[in-house]
């Protein structure tokens, strides 16, 4: 570097201009501020406000003297805290409610809460008070529904069998939306005055306390134990009825049964005794039909080493005699004791009337 410029670095004029630089960047940092498209500045020197700035850009103010006072002037939120409240009909219930809201005042905004936190205890305080108030003057249904006239899902085949009964909904007056509606509109009224607006309000939550809700839970349990009671009595009864139906037919095909049965018997007894009156009516047949008698009560009674006493002027003692059997004694009874010799006899007689 040239010794000349260093000599004009170094000299005083030029320090006195680089402290009027500086001094002079300061003062015009001072001076300005920027305005975003978002929101609003109110330009307040001490403490009281003296301006109101609302369009964007770089804007002028009293260095060391004015300060900023920023609002953002877009839609807000608002989330309050789960609130407990009784029904019309003396249900209680956990509401949880949600807004938007925005500042239509910065001023009155600006003087009455200043920023933004007291503003969301205000509107807990508002908002939380009409919500009570709005629930405690409906019932139960009237916040839960939203619609009029609805009409429930039906199934008609079920219906029909008993397994779903018939029901119809209560018919609602207002509804969630309307109670809604008066809420905002209440509390719109009363934070007017605080340079606020209150675009909307609505139910985010609503549920039983867990009291309420056990007992409620409870109750439907005793009514669908109470309904199942119902189907299974009717069901028991309807088995009942099917049995009862079930063994009556039994019984009536068993008789039917027996008693074509006994007539098919009795009709084959007279058919057989029909044939065998036909058979033996002929007196060689009656003489046959005796003599086949006798060989069967003699095939049944005599039997080895057998004693049997029977009158000599039987059938049965001229047939024995006849074949050469020995008969001991006389007179009606005798006693006698076949022969070695004659039971071959008997049993060719016998043989030849089993073949015949």
């Amino acid at each position: 570097m040239p010794p000349t410029l260093i000599r004009i670095l170094q000299s005083r004029i030029m320090a006195i201009l680089g402290l009027i630089f500086i001094l002079t960047g300061l003062k015009w940092g001072s001076m300005l501020f920027v305005v975003r498209q978002y929101e609003d500045v109110i330009v307040t020197r001490f403490g009281k406000a003296v301006r109101i700035v609302t369009s964007p850009g770089l804007k002028v103010k009293l260095p060391f003297f004015d300060k900023i006072n920023r609002f953002d002037k877009r839609v807000l939120a608002w989330d309050g805290p789960p609130t407990e409240c009784p029904t019309k009909d003396k249900l209680y219930l956990i509401v949880d409610c949600f807004a938007r809201w925005r500042i239509s005042d910065p001023l009155l905004y600006y003087n009455r809460l200043n920023d933004e936190r007291s503003a969301l205890s205000r509107l807990d305080d508002i908002l939380g008070s009409e919500t009570r108030t709005a629930v405690a003057t409906h019932d139960l249904v009237e916040i839960i529904r939203v619609t009029k006239g609805r009409e429930p899902l039906r199934d008609p085949e079920l219906e029909k069998s008993g397994t779903v009964l018939p029901s119809k909904l209560p018919d609602i007056q207002f509804g969630r939306g309307e109670i809604e509606k008066q809420i905002t509109e209440r509390t719109r009224q009363k934070i007017a005055d605080f340079g606020i607006e209150l675009l909307d309000e609505r139910f985010k939550r609503s549920k039983y306390n867990p009291a309420v809700a056990e007992k409620i839970t409870e109750r439907m349990s005793s009514e669908r134990h109470q309904i199942a009671a119902r189907f299974r009595s009717e069901g028991r009864g309807e088995a009942a009825n099917i049995s009862g139906q079930k063994e009556s037919e039994v019984a009536s095909i068993i008789s039917s049964a027996n008693r074509d049965a006994l007539k098919i018997e009795g009709e084959a007894d007279a058919e057989a005794a029909r044939i065998y009156a036909s058979a033996y009516s002929a007196p060689d047949a009656q003489d046959l039909y005796l003599f086949l008698r006798t060989l069967d009560v003699a095939r049944s009674a005599f039997e080895k080493d057998t004693t049997a006493v029977i009158s000599t002027n039987s059938d049965l003692g001229r047939m024995l005699k006849s074949i050469g059997v020995g008969v001991k004694g006389n007179g009606l009874s005798v006693g006698f004791t076949p022969r070695a010799s004659a039971l071959p006899e008997i049993k060719r007689a016998f043989s030849a009337l089993k073949n015949s």
